[in-house]
């Protein structure tokens, strides 16, 4: 990749209206800023670059003087913050240590941890942020801005306006003209798709039901082209054979739905990628009651759809020369009296008949019905499926990691290295013949969980029994990793919309084979 040298880039934040909604990001070639609250990303406190003296000449020398007194480790990421800068504020400083990383990831958490901190700290409109550092390659401040514009995502809509912290809006003064093009044609949209997934999965319940998912996500396309959306109600369902599907949903006052969305990048001959997430819109277990204990949090079982909803979204939008094809199937799991009971017997669209050991393994059974309805109808080349599945994977990989499972090896590998690129990691788990044995049923085909024990592996072998062996399938249990009790850089506590970013790699990836 071609190195290059920018000496001089500024960005200028003004606080918007508050929202949930994607702050405002552009682009601009004026000149420095004269005063108000300043932050400067430097390499090495030592020694000042281009933007890094002149800021220095406008302060009279003072920034060098006071940086020269601090005797900084500059092998330490360090932040810190100068008074008395006239004709400044304030000057936000971050010494970086070592040299920029030229991969994505990095200028991303760059960008994400210089919004948390001037969200946190600058009582300022504005706040410029310069770089006295190398720039090593083309899209770095693409990605700068991409990381900032994640980390800005705020949930308010419930909150009193005085109990909320303004969203930013990022004006980039720059000479590198590419950097526009990149963020506001391309990473601009995966954002979109990412916000979209955190704000279904931080709406209450009462607020996201299958239909309402539904209408939310078609208002989300609305005017976006190459884009059919079809929804499949009970009346389809019943006619499909979809029993696991229509069973997880019909103890609840909302019926289940079907949400596909195709998107048609490349000719018609080509075969699709079929993404399929769970969507449950709140997981009360069922029959098989959890307990009240963090009980709240189920609103955000919906996370696996929303994250494929994004994903679509941010593919079409920018128009990837690919064809697309995103499955979420939807439902309330609700105790009521025509819920369905363990022990019971569920038809599935294949054939296969389903035992219910717990009423709360239910992203399993939706799932079932979800991914052979897209093989049969759309012949995917390629299958993934996300889903809030297990507690076993939370509790094998905590918050690092989504659980990862597939048939290939080398498949795996290659998900991984799609991970590390994209700042969403995997890491696999197995998926051993056992497993399909332990879901033997003695009066069905399969029961949908092991005996007392609903583990990553186990989800994954039920929901296996429904793609073809052949097929490349990629199944990524979420549960550790959607919602957040500690905010990371480019990540704010709460609704992470994760598998938007994940999945847009595996879709690049693709799309240039």
């Amino acid at each position: 990749m071609k190195k290059l040298l920018v000496n001089f880039v500024l960005i200028c934040v003004s606080w918007s209206a508050v929202s949930q909604e994607l702050p405002d990001i552009e682009f601009s070639t004026l000149g420095s800023p004269s005063k108000g609250d300043i932050a400067l990303i430097l390499q090495s406190s030592n020694q000042l670059g281009d933007i890094g003296k002149e800021i220095n000449s406008a302060t009279n020398n003072r920034l060098s003087e006071t940086l020269t007194s601090m005797q900084l480790d500059d092998e330490t990421n360090t932040d810190f913050v100068l008074f008395g800068m006239t004709p400044f504020n304030r000057i936000y400083v971050t010494v970086l240590g070592s040299e920029p990383e030229p991969e994505k990831v990095y200028w991303q958490n760059l960008g994400g941890a210089q919004m948390a901190m001037l969200q946190a700290h600058s009582p300022e409109d504005t706040v410029a942020v310069a770089f006295d550092i190398n720039v090593t390659s083309s899209d770095a401040l693409a990605h700068f801005a991409f990381g900032a514009a994640l980390r800005g995502y705020q949930f308010n809509k419930y909150k009193n306006t005085s109990a909320t912290t303004p969203t930013p809006k990022l004006v980039l003064h720059t000479a590198n003209t590419d950097s526009e093009g990149i963020y506001t044609n391309d990473l601009k949209y995966v954002a979109q798709g990412v916000y979209l997934a955190r704000n279904m999965a931080s709406e209450p319940g009462k607020s996201v039901y299958p239909q309402a998912f539904v209408d939310i996500v078609e208002k989300a396309f609305k005017g976006i082209d190459d884009v059919d959306i079809d929804v499949l109600k009970v009346r389809d369902m019943r006619n499909n054979n979809m029993g696991a599907l229509m069973g997880v949903g019909q103890g609840s006052i909302h019926d289940p739905r079907m949400l596909v969305i195709e998107y048609n990048g490349a000719d018609d001959e080509t075969a699709p990628i079929a993404i399929v997430g769970k969507g449950i819109t709140f997981d009360t277990g069922g029959i098989s009651l959890k307990p009240n204990s963090g009980m709240w949090g189920m609103k955000s079982d919906l996370s696996g759809a929303a994250a494929v909803a994004g994903t679509v979204l941010a593919v079409a939008q920018r128009g990837e020369k690919i064809n697309l094809v995103g499955f979420m199937p939807l439902a309330e799991n609700m105790p009521a009296e025509d819920a369905i009971r363990p022990g019971d017997v569920l038809n599935t669209m294949q054939g296969t008949t389903i035992e219910i050991i717990s009423t709360d393994a239910e992203g399993r059974l939706i799932l079932a019905d979800a991914v052979t309805y897209a093989q049969q109808k759309y012949k995917p080349k390629m299958l993934v499926n996300i889903a809030t599945l297990t507690g076993s994977a939370s509790r094998a990989l905590s918050d690092e990691y989504a659980a990862l499972i597939t048939r290939d090896w080398d498949l795996a590998e290659r998900m991984m290295d799609l991970g590390n690129k994209s700042g969403e990691h995997v890491w696999p788990l197995p998926l051993h013949p056992n497993h399909f044995k332990q879901i033997k049923s003695d009066i069905a085909d399969i029961k949908n969980s092991g005996a007392g024990n609903p583990g990553a592996s186990i989800g994954a072998a039920v929901i296996g029994t429904f793609v073809d062996e052949s097929l490349p399938w990629v199944h990524l249990d979420i549960a550790g990793v959607d919602y957040l009790n500690e905010s990371t850089d480019t990540t704010p506590k709460g609704a992470a919309g994760w598998g938007v970013r994940f999945m847009d790699e595996i879709i690049r990836s693709e799309a240039q084979q």
